[in-house]
């Protein structure tokens, strides 16, 4: 009986491993060819809607081939919790106006207890860009991949390459985890941010390596609690709270912490940036801790007279920035202010903490030792902090 008892267990162990955690849904079943060329779109769809409409946990699955695909909206509600599982390479038309024309290239929308797994998508950005940079009349761009009104969202392994605009979008979404993603993007290529953030709650990004032409991870209005960790950024402008106060009725940022990270070669390291014109918004509550600059630009930066171009506001910044803490970051800086804390004249900053903070300025010319700016801002320092603090 013993033996018996042993085999019926040991055969039910095999049989709970052969049998799936969920139902797949194949994109080749459907019509979908991996050969670089079909249009693959609307085979896409339909695994998405039978998957969806699945009473029991289900996976959309992308085998290994390449799959040309058009603007798409995966959408919600879906009846049971679903993946969508990436093997292979998802790429855009050759023509950059077929995406460019729309918002979003792949759009999840109203969808919770979703997972995303590995495999790569592509927009081949690098035709559009060149547009962008003639100056001649382009279609405004597309966004890689966005959640928009996403709950309970999982992105694990994927690997983002020239997006036309942003790689990655999250918006008016909760409690969604970005781990282990790879971003690529020329130095070059304009506005190529890496992970955007707006309107957001439970975030947490980490595990990843983004190189990019903007902010590896920019933090738009509404982004709050949020965890930001084990991230490599360069080359790109580093990662960035703003830009703020582009309109009047703005919500605000608050809870943010970044932590652990190494950014090398870009262009700022971690910074909070608003226009300088009328705003009710708000920045308060963050951290930016154990962090390694790298020949950065500007390691730490408020910059509330934010101006990319030659059109700028002249006016005062209404953002509120309060309660930041810079502790324990160290490295180079490729310029002299490595710390710049340039706030608005209206609404000082106020509560800022720099601790145990160690920057060298890199001139292969001169020997020449790292400046703090500070102008409208107020705060204090404990332990060593090199450049000198200005509080």
């Amino acid at each position: 009986m013993a033996n018996f008892k042993t085999f019926f267990f040991f055969s039910s162990s095999i049989l709970l491993l052969l049998i799936p955690s969920c139902l797949a849904y194949n994109v080749v079943s459907f019509g979908a060819r991996g050969d670089g060329k079909t249009d693959s779109t609307a085979p896409f769809l339909r695994a998405w809607m039978s998957a969806c409409s699945s009473t029991s946990p289900s996976n959309v699955y992308v085998p290994r081939g390449t799959y040309v695909i058009r603007p798409v909206t995966f959408t919600g509600p879906c009846r049971s919790r679903i993946e969508f599982r990436i093997n292979g390479t998802i790429v855009a038309p050759t023509d950059y106006n077929v995406i460019g024309g729309s918002s979003f290239w792949i759009l999840f929308y109203k969808v919770s207890r979703l997972s995303v797994y590995g495999g790569t998508i592509d927009a081949k950005g690098h035709s559009f860009w060149s547009c962008r940079r003639s100056g001649h009349s382009c279609p405004p761009g597309a966004r890689s991949i966005t959640f928009l009104w996403c709950n309970n969202v999982l992105l694990s392994g994927l690997k983002s390459m020239n997006s036309q605009i942003m790689n990655m979008a999250i918006d008016y979404s909760s409690h969604v985890r970005v781990e282990k993603v790879r971003i690529r993007a020329p130095s070059g290529s304009p506005n190529t941010d890496g992970i955007h953030v707006e309107n957001s709650r439970d975030v947490t990004i980490t595990d990843s390596i983004i190189q990019t032409g903007d902010d590896c991870i920019s933090l738009g209005p509404g982004s709050m609690n949020m965890l930001i960790q084990k991230i490599g950024c360069g080359p790109g402008h580093g990662i960035s709270i703003g830009s703020l106060a582009n309109g009047y009725n703005e919500a605000g940022v608050q809870n943010i912490t970044v932590a652990n990270s190494v950014f090398t070669k870009t262009q700022n390291g971690v910074r909070i940036k608003s226009w300088a014109r009328p705003s009710d918004g708000y920045a308060r509550n963050l951290m930016f801790r154990n962090l390694v600059m790298r020949n950065v630009g500007y390691p730490i930066l408020i910059d509330q007279n934010y101006c990319p171009d030659n059109s700028c506001p002249h006016e005062s910044s209404g953002v509120k920035v309060s309660q930041v803490t810079y502790k324990s970051i160290k490295g180079t800086s490729s310029t002299q202010q490595a710390i710049k804390l340039d706030c608005s004249k209206t609404n000082p900053c106020s509560g800022i903490t720099l601790q145990d903070i160690k920057l060298t300025f890199v001139d292969y010319r001169l020997k020449r030792p790292a400046l703090t700016y500070c102008r409208n801002a107020q705060g204090t320092h404990h332990g060593t902090v090199m450049p000198k603090s200005c509080f």
